[in-house]
C-alpha cells in the first residue's frame, strides 16, 4: 500500500520555497552549448511542488558526494510557476538552467517562443542512459514535430476504481468493456439510498481530460494530424453519448458541478460502485482518515470501447533546459543522473513518484509501496495515448469548447448538434494558430 502520511505531506506543500541543495554532474554528454561541464559548480532548477521535487531533496546529498556541484532548487505552486517562467523566459533570463513544466499546458507555447532547448541529441546519444526504457506514451508526450523538449519525470494514467466487495456480492465480473461497465453500474445503482453506480468528473472543463479516454477508445480524437477538428465524427459523438449516459443515468445528482475532488469524495465515502480517473488518486482511497473504502477498493484497466482500450497516459511534470542557459551540457548531466535507472527506482520506492521508466515499474522492490493491482495495470499498459486534451496553445479555450457536448449529453440534449457546433468552434481556434 502507498505510504499514506508521507504522500499526504508531500501533496500538502503550498508555499513557494527556495532551497539551496547540493548536487553534481556526471559524465559530460554532447549538446554543443559550449559550457565545460567539469568547470560548472552551480546550477539552478525551478519546478512545481510535487512528489518528484520532494524526491530531489533526498537525492541531492548523494549527488554532492559524487560531484560537489550545488543545485539551487526553487519550488512553486503550478500557477505561480507558469507565471514565473513566462516572466523570466520572456526576458531571456539565464539565471536558471533547468525547469519543470506541464507538457499539456505550455510546451507548444514555450517551444514556439524558443524557450525550450532541443534535447533530442542528448536523449538519443546516450545508450547507457537508455531513452527507450521510458514509456512510449511519455516519450511521445515530450516530443513535438520530431524534437524532444524534455525528460518525463512523472506519469499518470486513466484507470477504473471499483468496489470489489459489491461486485463479488452481486456476482458481477470486473468490467473489461465500457458496455460491461454500463451494465454493472446500472445493476448497482441505488439512488433512493444515496448510492450510485458511478462517479466521474462532470463539470465542463474538468471532464475533458477524463472524456479523452472514452474518445480514444471509441476510435476518435480531438483533432487529426493535419490540424482538423474531429469532435463531430460518429466516433466522437458516440463517445460523448456514452460519457453522458453513464453520469445521467447512474451518477450522483449535481454531477455537472463536479471536478475530481467532488467525484472522488463520493467514491471515498462509499457511495459509488465505480470511479474512473487518474491513478495518481490511489492514495486518496487508502487513507483511513478520509476513506471508507480502504479495504474494498480495487483497480482495473480502463474498459475497452469499440476501438479497444486506449486510456490517456500523460506526463504531469517534465524537466526541460532553459534555452538561454549558458550551462546546457551541465544541466543535461544533472537531468541524466536524476532520471537514470537507479535513481528512478529510488524515487518510485522511497517517494512513491510514478516515474516514466518501464524498468523501475518492473522491479518488485521498487513498486512494493504501491497497490499490487495498480502496479499490474502500469506494467501491462498498452495502447495508451500521450495526451488527455486538445493539442494546441489555447488549450484552456479548447477545453471550454470540446467539453460542451458532454454537458449536453449529461443533460439529455441534442448531442449531434452540440458536437457539430463544438467542432466548428474548435476548428476556428485551431485555424487561429496556423
Amino acid at each position: 500500500m502507498i505510504r499514506r502520511s508521507h504522500r499526504a505531506r508531500k501533496l500538502a506543500i503550498a508555499a513557494p520555497v527556495a532551497l539551496a541543495l547540493v548536487a553534481g554532474l556526471a559524465a559530460c554528454a554532447g549538446g554543443g552549448s559550449g559550457d565545460s561541464s567539469g568547470d560548472v559548480k552551480e546550477l539552478t532548477l525551478i519546478a512545481a511542488n510535487s512528489p518528484f521535487t520532494e524526491g530531489l531533496k533526498t537525492l541531492a546529498d548523494e549527488y554532492k558526494d559524487e560531484t560537489g556541484v550545488t543545485v539551487n532548487l526553487e519550488f512553486y505552486g503550478n500557477e505561480q510557476l507558469n507565471d514565473t517562467l513566462k516572466v523570466k523566459l520572456n526576458a531571456q533570463s539565464s539565471d536558471f538552467d533547468i525547469y519543470g513544466y506541464q507538457v499539456q499546458d505550455v510546451m507548444r507555447e514555450f517551444s514556439r517562443n524558443g524557450w525550450l532547448a532541443d534535447m533530442t541529441s542528448y536523449v538519443e546519444n546516450d545508450a547507457d542512459w537508455n531513452w527507450e526504457d521510458f514509456q512510449q506514451s511519455a516519450r511521445d508526450a515530450v516530443t513535438l514535430d520530431g524534437v524532444v523538449y524534455g525528460v518525463p519525470v512523472m506519469t499518470e494514467r486513466h484507470i477504473m476504481y471499483y468496489r470489489s466487495d459489491l461486485l463479488e456480492a452481486a456476482g458481477i465480473p470486473v468490467p473489461t468493456t465500457l458496455d460491461e461497465l454500463e451494465a454493472a453500474a446500472a445493476k448497482l445503482n441505488d439512488p433512493a439510498n444515496g448510492f450510485y453506480g458511478i462517479a466521474m468528473r462532470g463539470a465542463k472543463v474538468p471532464l475533458v481530460t477524463q472524456f479523452s479516454s472514452f474518445l480514444y477508445s471509441y476510435g476518435g480524437d480531438f483533432q487529426d494530424a493535419d490540424g482538423n477538428a474531429t469532435v463531430d465524427t460518429p466516433e466522437a459523438k458516440d463517445a460523448y453519448a456514452m460519457y453522458g449516459k453513464l453520469l445521467a443515468d447512474y451518477g450522483p445528482p449535481g454531477v455537472t458541478n463536479m471536478g475530481w475532488t467532488e467525484a472522488s469524495a463520493i467514491f471515498a465515502q462509499g457511495n459509488a460502485a465505480f470511479y474512473l480517473d487518474a491513478d495518481s488518486q490511489a492514495y486518496t482511497f487508502l487513507d483511513p482518515k478520509s476513506s471508507a473504502v480502504v479495504d474494498t477498493v480495487a483497480y482495473g484497466s480502463f474498459p475497452a470501447g469499440p476501438a479497444g482500450s486506449h486510456p490517456y497516459s500523460i506526463v504531469p511534470q517534465t524537466l526541460g533546459i532553459n534555452e538561454y542557459s549558458t550551462k546546457k551540457d551541465a544541466a543535461w548531466d544533472f537531468i541524466k543522473w536524476v532520471t537514470n535507472e537507479e535513481n528512478s527506482k529510488k524515487l518510485l520506492a522511497d517517494d512513491t513518484v510514478p516515474v516514466a521508466r518501464d524498468s523501475a515499474w518492473a522491479d518488485d522492490t521498487a513498486t512494493a509501496s504501491f497497490p499490487a493491482g495498480l502496479v499490474e495495470i502500469v506494467r501491462n499498459s498498452q495502447g495508451t495515448v500521450g495526451h488527455d486534451r486538445p493539442q494546441l496553445e489555447k488549450v484552456a479555450q479548447a477545453r471550454e469548447i470540446v467539453g460542451t457536448p458532454a454537458i449536453t449529453a449529461i443533460e439529455g440534449g441534442d448531442v449531434d448538434a452540440a458536437a457539430d457546433k463544438a467542432n466548428a468552434d474548435f476548428q476556428d481556434l485551431l485555424d487561429g494558430e496556423k
